[in-house]
């Protein structure tokens, strides 16, 4: 963990933070490796290739290595996309600019994540992804289960875990009072950073 468990205080909750890192996402890690015993030759691949080249995982594995190598990479992006110390600022510079060309502007891009994240319907995740085949455009995605943005050719900028157990404990049914409760610990910092990376990232 990269802050103490209460470091998030009061925007989520030290025991939620607690339970999903150390029971959810340990669980994802755990079980990754479990299926993976079986099959020597993919030590080497990281979770994300793996995630991003299922194809090439055998049939045996497949699904196993779908959701755990998901919920290992998701999770983990997620962690760095929050920040005790520099949280709740607001982006600059050229991920400003990319905002108001494609949403009209930061207010507008909050809203229309909040709504996107609230209106998903079962466990996912909302992401700001960069189309890496569509000139950088930004968009707002989401995706199901611990499917990742680079499954379909979108860089992940930022994400949010709508899953229930990233905010029932706290905000009970009120999945709209987290999304926007979240936005005062957001590492813009770290945005800011994967967007300059982003026309660099290879597979």
């Amino acid at each position: 963990m990269l802050y103490d468990y209460a470091a998030l205080e009061p925007h989520i909750d030290k025991r939620t933070l607690t339970l999903h890192h150390d029971k959810h996402h340990a669980g994802y890690v755990t079980n990754l490796n479990a299926a993976l015993e079986k099959h020597p030759e993919l030590h080497e691949r990281t979770a994300e290739w793996l995630l991003c080249n299922l194809s090439q995982v055998p049939n045996d594995i497949r699904s196993a290595i779908h959701h755990n190598a998901g919920g290992h990479v998701n999770h983990s992006l997620f962690w760095q996309m929050m920040s005790p110390t520099t949280g709740g600022s607001a982006p600059t510079g050229l991920l400003v600019d990319a905002m108001n060309r494609d949403f009209g502007g930061f207010e507008q891009f909050k809203a229309s994540f909040e709504v996107a994240g609230e209106k998903f319907f079962g466990s996912g995740w909302v992401w700001l992804v960069c189309e890496q085949k569509n000139g950088g455009q930004l968009q707002i995605m989401t995706t199901a289960g611990h499917d990742h943005p680079m499954m379909k050719g979108h860089f992940p900028l930022l994400v949010n875990d709508v899953w229930e157990h990233a905010y029932y404990l706290k905000y009970e049914n009120r999945r709209a009072d987290y999304l926007h409760a979240w936005w005062s610990i957001v590492n813009w910092e770290e945005v800011i950073r994967r967007f300059k990376d982003s026309g660099l990232r290879q597979l």
